[in-house]
């Protein structure tokens, strides 16, 4: 399949990027590694009628510290946080932790960590983190800059906040999460999960003070399973607690069947992956 004709514009600056963006109009698109977009316009599932490729501008490709906190360009690519050395990501392990999760090594070295946020795939491990960590989601445009908090980025799917003429320029993480894992299922590595599952603990004298518990593959959106979460705070984390959260988490999700699996098929895997990243999470920060 071939994609339906487009006008192509390559931009290195920002601004000149979001200039381009007002010129063609809210229909035009960002091309920033492709790896998602591209595919869709071969089977010409989406049909824009002009791309601006952004792959090249240098001040939107990096990871940086902010104090505790992280920062990462929206042009970084998947290889970069893979291979970050550890230091740098002190804290913040989960995300080297999950990189090679991400498709296969070639869509890795030229895919996007802002790409992948902001394309919106329920399943997308990059999404998935960006809420467990309450990452904020920096968007430049022609009226200024503004923050959008995790939470508030995801609407369904391939659909966020993010308005047109806007560029995701940065993910931010204010502080780190050391106890947290991801864990997910698919039939062969490299393919989208069936089910993934992130979570994320601390604990303050041997009870739990915080907990953060985000399923992938169910919904349209990467879900937040507050029920799991509350079962898990003020607990010892022991594995009755572990347990109890696997199986309400199990409860709460509603997903769809498909080939892939049936809707029972995916709270079975939902309960088996949390216990799996709850453990991995503990583990974590010993």
């Amino acid at each position: 399949m071939k994609p339906a004709s487009f006008e192509y514009h390559r931009v290195d600056t920002v601004e000149d990027a979001l200039e381009r963006l007002g010129e063609l109009g809210e229909d035009a698109k960002l091309l920033a590694g492709g790896q998602s977009l591209v595919p869709m316009m071969n089977f010409r599932i989406v049909r824009p009628p002009a791309l601006v490729d952004i792959s090249r501008i240098p001040d939107l490709r990096y990871i940086a510290r902010d104090g505790d906190g992280l920062r990462i360009g929206g042009l970084t690519v998947h290889r970069e946080i893979e291979h970050a050395d550890d230091d740098l990501l002190d804290g913040f392990g989960v995300l080297k932790a999950a990189a090679p999760l991400v498709g296969h090594m070639p869509i890795r070295s030229r895919g996007t960590f802002g790409g992948s946020v902001a394309h919106a795939d329920p399943s997308a491990e990059w999404c998935m983190l960006t809420l467990l960590l309450d990452g904020e989601i920096v968007a430049r445009s022609t009226e200024g800059e503004r923050t959008i908090a995790a939470s508030d980025l995801f609407l369904g799917f391939f659909t966020t906040t993010l308005e047109p003429g806007e560029i995701l320029a940065e993910v931010r993480f204010q502080r780190p999460l050391r106890q947290a894992a991801i864990e997910e299922f698919a039939r062969r590595h490299g393919d989208f999960a069936i089910v993934a599952v992130a979570a994320g603990v601390e604990s303050d004298n041997g009870s739990c003070s915080h907990a953060r518990v985000v399923i992938g593959g169910v919904d349209e959106v990467p879900l937040r399973v507050e029920a799991a979460e509350e079962v898990l705070l003020g607990s010892d984390l022991g594995d009755e607690a572990i347990e109890e959260a696997a199986q309400v988490a199990a409860r709460e999700v509603e997903p769809a069947s498909d080939v892939h699996g049936s809707a029972e098929y995916r709270k079975r895997l939902t309960a088996v992956l949390l216990r799996r990243a709850l453990r991995r999470a503990l583990e974590n920060g010993r």
